[in-house]
């Protein structure tokens, strides 16, 4: 045995073995899936930072995202239903299977209203947002494909409930980039904290790790407790940017020779971890805001994180997700009046207040705002184990309501119906993946082209579905 062996990587093995053939074939199989990660890794343009010129112009150059976690009922919000209350306490006689056993038909105990010049009507619970009726148009007829909240969750963030998927903010920045190269492009924000296994909602799956999401908790305020690690307790800026220099200079060596680009992704993010050192502190500082913009969102942590969504927008970033609701809290099973009331009290007035803002600061007609959860709920009240009724709703994922509003948006409308009682979408039924092309034409892309080659394949957002809804757009 030869003592001074030196064991070699099955790389390595490749290169020096057969005249390197082995190395050849393997370049071969590696060639189609990492093609376009090396020209991420060697071109600025194709980069988190600067993205990829669109397909033609779009209406919107940002997106935030309202998500309600559980399903929010929309039969209690946005698709009144005259029709539960005709029938109400009466046996439904629709042949759909629910996750739970459920009752009789359960009028909503909110009252609707008629908002604006188109009179659209939306639920109590919404009264201050329904100030921007003119400007929203609900998808009444959105329907997924399990009433599971996990699968559910998937589908509407990733464009699959089965496969984890890139994120629909990991696509925008991917074919857009940021504006700004001192913050992230895409953040998600949600108060307490999520589940681990949330964050695949977020994630940037097979594209390069540099456009997954930064999740942000804004339940702190302090700079340092809000972003993990702002700050070094042990180095200077200017040791800092020794240590990066140095670490980049060896990473480069290492990726010469290599083909890999999750490399390059980390790069990138050790890279924009020390620029946010400054960039950061001041965009989620909103005590740098006067008194009358406080005011305009009010208090809570709800207003808070919709207020740096703001100030995040306004800096360049290009997709910001705000989560309510950390354990799916709008996943009411029971005393759906009180939860969805005090559910709807903490966020209706920051939504609201953002609208207002954006106008104010011209950049409502290019921000695309959406709202909604993973599914809706049904008409039909749930029953316990006991067979009483518990004035809840199951999940319903038969139909739903999502709405939007701003860059490119037809206002004071609605699209698509359930049926009478709310049960099933019936009129223009709406996937998942038509919303999805939807949000990637407003951005100024078509959902078909906009592809990323992993594992052989083409892979986009809406998978091989999906159609644009044109009657929506402005």
């Amino acid at each position: 045995m030869n003592p001074d062996f030196t064991p070699l990587s099955r790389r390595s093995l490749l290169c020096r073995s057969g005249m390197g053939l082995g190395s050849l074939a393997l370049a071969g199989l590696f060639a189609d899936q990492n093609a376009r990660d090396v020209r991420a890794a060697n071109n600025p343009a194709s980069t988190a930072g600067s993205g990829r010129l669109p397909h033609f112009a779009g209406r919107a150059k940002r997106v935030i995202h309202f998500f309600l976690n559980g399903g929010p009922s929309h039969v209690d919000t946005f698709d009144p239903k005259p029709m539960l209350l005709k029938y109400a306490g009466q046996p439904a006689s629709i042949n759909l299977t629910t996750e739970r056993k459920t009752g009789a038909a359960f009028p909503s105990p909110f009252a609707f209203n008629k908002y604006g010049e188109s009179g659209l009507e939306i639920s109590e619970i919404f009264a201050k947002t329904a100030a921007h009726a003119d400007d929203i148009a609900v998808i009444r007829s959105m329907y997924a494909h399990v009433p599971n909240h996990e699968p559910s969750l998937m589908l509407m963030n990733c464009g699959d409930s089965v496969q984890p998927r890139p994120s629909v903010g990991a696509w925008v920045l991917y074919g857009l980039g940021s504006e700004n190269q001192n913050l992230p492009g895409f953040v998600a924000m949600c108060p307490n904290g999520l589940p681990i296994k949330d964050s695949d909602n977020w994630q940037s799956g097979f594209l390069p790790g540099s456009f997954q999401g930064t999740y942000i908790d804004p339940q702190h305020q302090e700079i340092d407790s809000l972003i993990e690690n702002i700050r070094s307790p042990h180095a200077t800026p200017a040791i800092q940017r020794r240590q990066l220099e140095l670490l980049r200079t060896l990473n480069a060596e290492h990726r010469d020779v290599r083909t890999d680009s999750r490399l390059e992704s980390r790069i990138q993010s050790f890279e924009l971890a020390f620029r946010m050192q400054t960039e950061a502190a001041e965009a989620f500082d909103v005590t740098r805001e006067p008194k009358h913009i406080h005011e305009l969102y009010g208090q809570g942590v709800h207003a808070r994180q919709t207020l740096i969504a703001r100030r995040l927008l306004e800096r360049g970033v290009r997709y910001v997700q705000l989560w309510h609701g950390a354990g799916q809290p709008w996943d009411n099973h029971a005393e759906i009046e009180k939860n969805h009331r005090q559910l709807a009290g903490q966020i209706d007035q920051p939504i609201a207040a953002l609208m207002t803002d954006l106008k104010r600061r011209g950049m409502f007609e290019d921000t695309l705002i959406i709202w909604g959860g993973e599914f809706g709920r049904t008409p039909t009240v749930e029953l316990g184990g006991d067979g009483l009724a518990k004035s809840g709703r199951d999940h319903n994922h038969y139909g739903f309501s999502v709405w939007m509003a701003g860059g490119g948006i037809q206002g004071g409308m609605t699209y698509g119906a359930t049926d009478d009682l709310g049960f099933k979408a019936v009129e223009k039924p709406t996937s998942v993946h038509d919303l999805h092309a939807t949000i990637l034409h407003l951005l100024g892309f078509d959902h078909e082209r906009l592809t990323y080659r992993y594992a052989g394949r083409d892979f986009r957002l809406t998978d091989v579905h999906g159609q644009v809804i044109h009657d929506i757009l402005a």
